[in-house]
């Protein structure tokens, strides 16, 4: 299935994953996505803006108020704007702010403002990911309705440690999306 048309807004947060991004935009632009992404000041730690404006083709956000740009209700703007929010890497605090509904920076801000759905591939520690606070607001979300693919079991960032917390691969994320707007295009054409 081919995703011409389809808006995908890529929201990375602050885990080694980020490395992984690029090659996730790529592919759905070759699969014939618009892509725009907004980063927590966390993930531009681990990947510049610049890197993911080349791929992407767009500017990306990265600042709930910046200071030489009109912003008004820009969050409202891009929280209408995709299909498909895709959260990737998501990490335990941003899992935990949006269960919480904590609002604090642009990309939890467009995240609460969705009306879209919400796909989230966790990237986080084993430890982290198998606290149980961490699994109580992954269900909470579960509840509500957002869509999560992985984590998957592999080697971590921490050298000789493999468990469950790996992000899944930008293949996986990719068919878990043209899974999932298949099923909602046909849901869309059945009423």
């Amino acid at each position: 299935m081919s995703l011409t048309g389809r808006k995908i807004t890529v929201g990375l947060t602050g885990g080694i994953a980020c490395y992984k991004i690029p090659y996730l935009i790529r592919s759905l632009i070759h699969e014939g996505c618009e892509v725009r992404v907004v980063m927590t000041e966390a993930a531009t730690k681990f990947i510049t803006p610049l890197t993911l404006e080349t791929v992407s083709r767009n500017p990306v956000a990265t600042d709930l108020f910046p200071t030489h740009e009109f912003v008004a209700t820009r969050h409202i703007d891009m929280a209408g704007w995709p299909d498909l929010v895709l959260i990737a890497p998501a990490t335990a605090n941003f899992i935990g702010k949006i269960a919480s509904g904590i609002s604090d920076d642009l990309l939890t801000t467009v995240v609460c403002a969705s009306p879209r759905p919400i796909m989230i591939a966790p990237a986080m520690n084993t430890q982290m990911w198998v606290n149980p606070i961490t699994q109580q607001n992954a269900g909470r979300l579960r509840e509500f309705g957002y869509l999560f693919i992985g984590p998957e079991e592999g080697e971590m960032a921490e050298p000789g440690h493999v468990g469950t917390g790996r992000m899944s691969e930008p293949d996986q994320i990719l068919a878990a999306i043209k899974t999932f707007l298949k099923k909602s295009k046909k849901k869309s054409a059945d009423r």
